[in-house]
């Protein structure tokens, strides 16, 4: 391995993780991308390797079993284990109905991505950085987890334990020198209403009607921005929204 700095992110094979890869790539870092579809994520390692000078790994693993953190690391190789930079981006919405109509497989694909997955490669990677007294963790949380909206609760849910795990992690890291951060976006145009609605992209459509929503490509800037500051320097929390959403449950759009 060079010089470089190295990030790990995970859901890198679509939408805020592949903008993050391709921002990383441009400043120069080498990739550890990780997602469970084995040919976006070697499309985007042709991708990247053909456009920057950068090492590219790809690894193909659901952050969902309990096995993850373990897979993660035999599968990483010794030559890659300085790892400067852990992006948890893999998540997802599912469904979009009051609780009492929920669907429990809906929750469960969640919980699990959005919490357990988490808790899973973190657990694998920071010990390494804590080996080592530096690192950055960020994990990629949302205004839902700030605020909820109708028939948000799950997910929200899901989102406010990020933003807990998040604050906790800050407070068990830092006397190793390992920062912790959270970037929350509002409404970003990725295939996150698409997943959510069950593969529905009309209806998916009708949620970046009418307002500029933010892009993955946004949110990999705030991202670079965190993951840049001098040493001494940390965002903690960096909640990012677009100009027509305010909150989580306004959004003005054009007729």
């Amino acid at each position: 391995m060079n010089e470089r700095k190295t990030a790990l992110i995970t859901g890198a094979s679509s939408g805020i993780g592949m903008a993050c890869a391709s921002r990383f790539a441009a400043g120069g870092w080498n990739l550890l991308l990780v997602a469970r579809r084995a040919e976006k994520l070697n499309q985007l390692r042709q991708a990247i390797v053909d456009q920057y000078a950068v090492q590219v790994n790809v690894l193909c693993l659901d952050v969902r079993k309990p096995s993850a953190g373990e897979t993660l690391l035999k599968l990483i190789g010794e030559e890659w284990l300085s790892i400067d930079l852990l992006v948890n981006n893999a998540g997802l919405a599912v469904g979009l109905e009051p609780i009492h109509e929920g669907v429990v497989d809906d929750w469960e694909r969640m919980i699990d991505t959005n919490i357990k997955g988490l808790l899973y490669v973190s657990r694998a990677i920071s010990p390494l950085m804590v080996a080592k007294k530096s690192g950055h963790i960020i994990n990629i949380g949302s205004v839902a987890g700030k605020e909820n909206y109708p028939a948000g609760n799950v997910y929200s849910a899901t989102k406010f334990a990020v933003d807990g795990l998040t604050r906790g992690m800050r407070i068990d890291l830092a006397p190793f020198g390992v920062k912790v951060s959270q970037v929350a976006p509002g409404a970003v145009e990725t295939e996150f209403s698409i997943v959510r609605f069950k593969d529905d992209a009309g209806r998916a459509k009708t949620v970046y009607h009418g307002f500029v929503p933010l892009s993955g490509e946004d949110v990999a800037e705030a991202v670079w921005f965190a993951a840049n500051l001098p040493p001494h320097v940390n965002v903690n929390d960096l909640l990012l929204m677009p100009t027509a959403q305010p909150c989580a449950t306004i959004i003005h759009r054009k007729a």
